[in-house]
């Protein structure tokens, strides 16, 4: 399956499409170094594919590529940097606690 994940900074949100199909997005809000990922969403006719990986991990190396820290507040994002600790420097370190992170 070919996927493709996509800035829409009209929309603040990352869009996955699988196969040139819209698979999902997650949505966020940057406020001035920091960028809020707040919410996951796969659309249900592609859940169970591993999509909202590929989609956290694209947005997040998005993210560090322009220079954001990420809020992990989404519990999926959340979820993938506990268990992918090459992106808990992402996270502020001063926010690592409330996320239940590694300082």
């Amino acid at each position: 399956m070919a996927t493709e994940v996509r800035d829409n900074t009209a929309l603040e949100r990352f869009e996955l499409t699988a196969d040139g199909q819209p698979a999902g997005y997650i949505e966020y809000q940057d406020t001035g170094a920091e960028r809020a990922l707040v919410h996951t969403e796969i659309y249900p006719r592609f859940e169970g594919r591993g999509l909202a990986n590929t989609l956290v991990q694209a947005t997040l190396d998005a993210s560090r590529a322009e220079g954001f820290s990420v809020l992990p507040l989404c519990a999926v994002v959340s979820h993938f940097v506990k268990t992918h600790p090459e992106y808990i420097s992402l996270v502020p370190q001063r926010a690592r606690e409330l996320f239940g992170l590694p300082q």
